[in-house]
C-alpha cells in the first residue's frame, strides 16, 4: 500500500521568495483563488507573467461587453464567411476576418469572457504594499488538506496567513495571524475591477462601466452586489477584519461560512481526493528523473483537480487567467480531463458531460449549416458553445471524436450493474456525433473508399486548409470513434449500419516513401513541416487504429524524434508521444519523450506546464492532463496488454509502485 499522505506531502510546493513564474492556488473546479506570497493578492500589480485572479467556472455568470452597434450584440449572421469548394461541393466557414465585418469577427472573438471576481489584498496604515518590503518569506501548499499557509516578515513584523477554498462550496476563507502592535495598522481590501478579454480578466480603467453596492445582508455581514453592464454576481463577506470568509456566486451566495468550516471542508475534500483515486511512487528508482517525475504527477493532479473538474470544460489557462480571451478550446478537454476515470476519478470528468448535452442544439445547427447531419462540435468556444470566428477553430474537426472517447473511459470507470443506465443517458451524444463523423466522411468512387476531404485543418495547425486531405491522425481517430460509436449501438440494440460501411471503405493512412505523413498531400511533413505537433504519430498510442502498420509507425516515430523541432511542440505532445512509443513496445524511448527537455516541456515549482516562448500561457492545463493520461498507459498497460509498467524500461533504472490506475481500454 502506498501512504499517500506521505506521497503527496513530500511534494508540496513551497516558495522562500517571490516567484512570478509561480504563484500557488487554492481551489475547488468551480472556483479558484491565485495568491502571491503573502497568500492574497496584495503584490497584484508585480505579477505581470502571471496574473493573480479569482475566477469562476460558472459559465452563464462570464462577462459579455456591449458591442459597438444598435443592439449590443453580435450574432455569427454578421461575420462574412469564408466560402471554399472542393469537389463541386461548397462550404462556409467564418475563417477570414474581412473589411466591412471586423467589429462583429473581433466582438464574437472577444465575448463572452471570464472576468476577475475579486482582488482581496493586504494594506498597510491603507496602503499598498510593494514586494520589496517582505523578507523572511516562506509559502506552502499543503496539497492534501488544500490550505496555503504563507509566512513573512513586514516592518519588523512576523505574519501568518492561511488561505483556504471550501471543496464544497465556491467560499474563500482567510486567516491573519498578526501581532499585536501591527493588528490596527493591517487591513485586508477588496477590490473589483470591469471585466475583460485580457490574461488579467481585468480592466480598472473603466469605473464608470461598472458598479459596486454594499448591501446590509441582514446578519452583521457585507454582502457586495456587482453590476457589470447586463451581469451581475455577489460577494458575502463575514467574520473579523482579519479572519473572514468570502462567498461567490451568480445569485445568492452561501451563509454561515466560519474559517474553521472552510478548512475543514477543504481538509474533508482533499483527504477523499487523494485517498480514493489512483497513486504512483517512484521513489523506489534510481533514475535520476523519477523524483521530478512524481512530482509532475502528483501536483498534475492537484491542478487538474482544481482547474479541470467543473461543469464545463476548462479554458486552457483554467481558473488561473483569461487564455485566447477567456475561451475554452474543445479539443483540449481530453488532454485536461480524460485521465480522471482511468485514475478512478470518473465524476470529475462526468460533471461537464451535461455542458455537451445543453449545447447539442447548437452544435446540430453547426454541422447543418454546411449540410452535415449529426453535431459538430466547436472548437474555440465560450459556454453557449458557438464557434468563435477563427483561420484555425472553424475548420478542425479533431475535436469530435473527443466525447465519444471520453464517455466510453468514463462508462468502463462504472460498476458493471451501472453501465447500461449510463449508456441510455448519453446515448444521444454518441449517435449525433457519429452521424456527423459518417457524414464528413465523403466517398470517392473513383478509389472505392471514403476520405477526409478539404477544407480541414488537422491538428498540426500548420496546413492550408483546402489542401489537407486524408490526415493521418484524424483517419485513425475517425476509425476509432466510428468503432466505439458502432459497439455502443450493437449493445444498446441501436441502428449502426451506415456507420459500418463508412468504417469498412474508411480510406488507410496514406505512406509516403515509408513513412506517415501529417496527411495525403504533404510530402514534405519532415522537411517543410516538421514542427508543432507531430500529430501523425498520435493515431496509435493515444487511440489505437488497425489500419496502422506498426513498423512504419515506428519508423516515423524514429524520424520525428531525429529531426522535429521539440522547441515549437507543446505540452501535450511530449505525452502523446509517449503513449506511441509506449503501444510500439520502446518503453526506453517513451520515458525519454515524455521527460524531453524542451521550451514548453517545463514544469515550475507549482507544478503549472509552462509554456516558455508564450507571454499568453503561464501555465498549459493540457500539458498536466496529458502527462497523467500517458502515465495510465505508461504504468498499467492498454487493451489486453496490461500490467508491467509496459512505458517504462526494465534496465533496473525503474522501480515504481502504483494503485488505482486502470489501463487505457483499448
Amino acid at each position: 500500500m502506498i501512504d499517500r499522505k506521505a506521497l503527496v506531502r513530500r511534494h508540496n510546493p513551497i516558495l522562500r521568495g517571490v516567484d512570478f513564474e509561480s504563484p500557488l492556488t487554492v481551489g475547488n473546479g468551480e472556483f479558484a483563488f491565485t495568491a502571491d506570497v503573502t497568500g492574497l493578492q496584495t503584490l497584484y500589480d508585480e505579477y505581470s507573467v502571471f496574473p493573480l485572479c479569482t475566477m469562476s467556472q460558472w459559465g452563464w455568470a462570464w462577462h459579455t461587453e456591449p458591442a459597438p452597434n444598435a443592439s449590443g450584440r453580435y450574432s455569427p449572421r454578421d461575420v462574412e464567411p469564408t466560402r471554399y469548394e472542393y469537389a463541386g461541393r461548397r462550404f462556409e466557414y467564418a475563417a477570414e476576418c474581412y473589411p466591412g465585418s471586423e467589429d462583429a469577427y473581433n466582438w464574437l472573438r472577444h465575448n463572452p469572457h471570464r472576468l476577475n471576481l475579486a482582488r482581496i489584498a493586504l494594506l498597510w496604515d491603507g496602503r499598498e504594499i510593494p514586494g520589496a518590503d517582505l523578507s523572511g518569506i516562506r509559502q506552502e501548499l499543503d496539497l492534501y488538506t488544500g490550505a496555503l499557509d504563507s509566512e513573512f516578515t513586514l516592518y519588523g513584523h512576523r505574519i501568518r496567513i492561511r488561505t483556504v477554498c471550501a471543496h464544497s462550496a465556491d467560499v474563500l476563507g482567510v486567516s491573519a495571524d498578526v501581532p499585536e502592535p501591527a493588528r490596527e495598522r493591517l487591513s485586508i481590501r477588496f477590490s473589483f475591477p470591469y471585466g475583460s478579454r485580457r490574461k488579467n480578466a481585468s480592466d480598472w480603467q473603466n469605473a464608470g462601466r461598472h458598479t459596486t453596492n454594499l448591501l446590509d445582508d441582514g446578519q452583521g455581514g457585507r454582502l457586495y452586489e456587482r453590476i457589470l453592464d447586463n451581469d451581475r454576481y455577489f460577494v458575502r463577506v463575514e467574520g473579523g477584519e482579519l479572519t473572514l470568509t468570502a462567498a461567490f456566486a451568480a445569485d445568492a451566495p452561501a451563509r454561515g461560512w466560519n474559517f474553521g468550516k472552510v478548512c475543514a471542508d477543504s481538509a474533508e475534500g482533499w483527504g477523499r481526493f487523494w485517498e480514493g483515486g489512483g497513486a504512483v511512487d517512484f521513489s523506489g528508482s534510481k533514475d535520476p528523473r523519477a523524483f521530478e517525475l512524481e512530482r509532475r504527477a502528483v501536483l498534475s493532479q492537484y491542478l487538474c483537480r482544481v482547474h479541470c473538474a467543473g461543469s464545463i470544460p476548462p479554458q486552457e489557462t483554467g481558473l488561473a487567467c483569461n487564455s485566447w480571451y477567456g475561451k475554452f478550446h474543445l479539443e483540449m478537454h481530453i488532454m485536461h480531463a480524460g485521465w480522471f476515470p482511468l485514475w478512478g476519478r470518473g465524476g470529475c470528468l462526468e460533471k461537464s458531460f451535461g455542458w455537451y448535452q445543453g449545447i447539442l442544439a447548437n452544435a446540430k445547427a453547426n454541422a447543418a449549416r454546411n449540410g452535415f447531419p449529426g453535431a459538430r462540435w466547436p472548437k474555440m468556444t465560450g459556454p453557449e458553445g458557438v464557434d468563435s470566428p477563427s483561420r484555425i477553430a472553424t475548420l478542425l474537426i479533431w475535436q469530435q471524436p473527443h466525447i465519444i472517447y471520453m464517455l466510453e473511459l468514463a462508462r468502463g470507470s462504472k460498476p458493471e450493474p451501472e453501465r447500461m443506465d449510463f449508456m441510455r443517458r448519453y446515448w444521444e451524444l454518441v449517435r449525433e456525433t457519429a452521424e456527423f463523423m459518417r457524414g464528413f466522411a465523403r466517398f470517392n468512387a473513383d478509389t472505392g473508399l471514403y476520405h477526409l476531404t478539404p477544407p480541414l485543418i488537422p491538428a498540426q495547425e500548420e496546413h492550408a486548409p483546402g489542401n489537407a486531405l486524408d490526415p493521418v491522425f484524424e483517419l485513425c481517430y475517425w476509425r476509432f470513434g466510428l468503432g466505439v460509436a458502432a459497439e455502443w449501438a450493437k449493445t444498446l440494440g441501436m441502428e449502426c449500419g451506415q456507420w459500418e460501411d463508412v468504417l469498412a471503405k474508411l480510406a488507410r493512412p496514406p505512406i509516403i516513401d515509408g513513412l506517415y505523413p501529417a496527411h495525403r498531400n504533404c510530402a514534405g511533413t519532415f522537411t517543410a513541416f516538421n514542427r508543432d505537433h507531430p500529430s501523425m504519430l498520435f493515431g496509435h498510442g493515444f487511440i489505437p487504429c488497425d489500419g496502422v502498420d506498426a513498423r512504419v509507425m515506428s519508423d516515423t516515430a524514429d524520424k520525428v524524434l531525429s529531426c522535429w523541432d521539440w522547441d515549437t511542440a507543446w505540452g501535450w505532445d511530449f505525452a502523446l508521444t509517449a503513449m506511441t512509443l509506449t503501444r510500439l513496445g520502446r518503453p526506453e524511448a517513451a520515458t525519454d519523450a515524455l521527460l524531453t527537455d524542451a521550451a514548453k516541456n517545463g514544469y515550475v515549482t507549482s507544478g503549472n506546464n509552462f509554456q516558455r516562448g508564450r507571454e499568453d500561457l503561464p501555465l498549459y492545463l493540457p500539458g498536466n492532463g496529458s502527462l497523467l493520461l500517458a502515465l495510465s498507459m505508461m504504468l498499467a498497460g492498454f487493451g489486453d496488454k496490461t500490467g508491467g509498467t509496459p512505458g517504462f524500461p526494465k534496465n533496473g533504472m525503474w522501480d515504481v509502485k502504483f494503485e488505482g490506475i486502470s489501463p487505457l481500454p483499448y
